[in-house]
């Protein structure tokens, strides 16, 4: 399987970063806070860079690209800790309403003006549900209602969900850690800059190696997926694993190196960090998926082993 990104792929991720930083920094997460949550000028700018119709078919209307180049852009959105519902609109409904056959309903959702709502078995709640009762999420930025009874259990619509959040956990990670970086740059202690003490160094390095080991396993997840292949769900559950442990990690050490304030709203890391706890749980908490993979380890589905791993 190769996991290299063509120049493409990589430059499209580069300009939805440079995008969302331009447009979707701290000054306007705080506004939103503030103001309701969603912004009809951002969401309008996504539409018009086209990443609601990214894995639309081309025949459609959209751009007809595949899971691992919307979970690179999901990394992007995680990073930007975007509000807006893109990953959930465009990410994991679309491929999930394809697999249906149900395409006249993507003509609205590539225009912008749907934002459909994926009630899962798995989830309590509903993202941006119009019709439930209103939730209040550890995430501010987060608008959720109370599911619906008849919610879907279908496997593909958990994995794409849980791929998605997966991505977003390794851009919440990767923006943690850098936040941290920063702030151990110009904090001093003892006349000097507290990144240069050994042991913080050791805890920032921890935090890159996990988010590191966590890409290839989201790209794999997110092609396996893509191709259908049998072990897929497995994939997909180690990619949640691993990004919800690096986050999770990511974030503690954050909040550590900025010292008391790291609790405070007055730093902006809590914006990340709070939306790094909710998407550990959604679309399957961490023991649920964990359980996926030992049942296929230890149940002998899933074989490991060098003669097995690569074959």
């Amino acid at each position: 399987m190769d996991m290299l990104f063509t120049e493409d792929q990589l430059a499209l991720a580069e300009t939805v970063r440079d995008y969302l930083a331009g447009t979707h920094g701290p000054e306007v997460l705080r506004r939103l806070d503030v103001d309701g949550n969603r912004d009809p000028a951002i969401w309008q700018g996504l539409v018009e860079m086209g990443l609601t119709g990214l894995l639309i078919p081309e025949d459609q209307g959209g751009l007809g690209m595949g899971l691992a180049d919307a979970a690179l852009i999901a990394v992007e959105c995680g990073r930007a800790c975007l509000a807006e519902p893109l990953v959930e609109s465009a990410f994991v409904a679309v491929p999930w309403l394809v697999a249906q056959g149900r395409t006249s309903e993507l003509a609205a959702i590539l225009a912008g003006t749907a934002k459909p709502e994926l009630p899962h078995a798995i989830n309590p709640w509903v993202a941006d549900g119009a019709g439930g009762v209103a939730l209040t999420s550890v995430d501010p930025l987060r608008n959720l209602a109370a599911a619906p009874a008849d919610r879907s259990d279908d496997p593909l619509l958990l994995n794409l969900g849980a791929l998605m959040s997966a991505a977003q956990l390794v851009g919440l990670a990767d923006a943690m850690l850098a936040q941290a970086v920063d702030y151990a740059k110009i904090r001093t202690q003892f006349g000097q800059p507290i990144g240069a003490f050994q042991g913080l160094k050791h805890q920032l390095a921890s935090c890159a190696v996990a988010i590191e080991f966590a890409k290839p396993v989201l790209w794999r997840a997110a092609q396996a997926l893509a191709d259908g292949v049998e072990s897929a769900a497995v994939h997909v559950s180690h990619a949640k694993v691993a990004a919800t442990d690096a986050a999770q990690l990511t974030s503690e050490t954050a909040i550590q190196v900025h010292g008391a304030m790291g609790y405070t709203y007055e730093v902006d890391l809590h914006f990340w960090m709070k939306r790094s706890w909710a998407l550990s749980g959604a679309w399957g908490s961490r023991a649920f998926h964990l359980r996926r993979v030992d049942a296929a380890v230890l149940g002998g589905s899933l074989p490991i082993g060098p003669e097995h791993t690569f074959a």
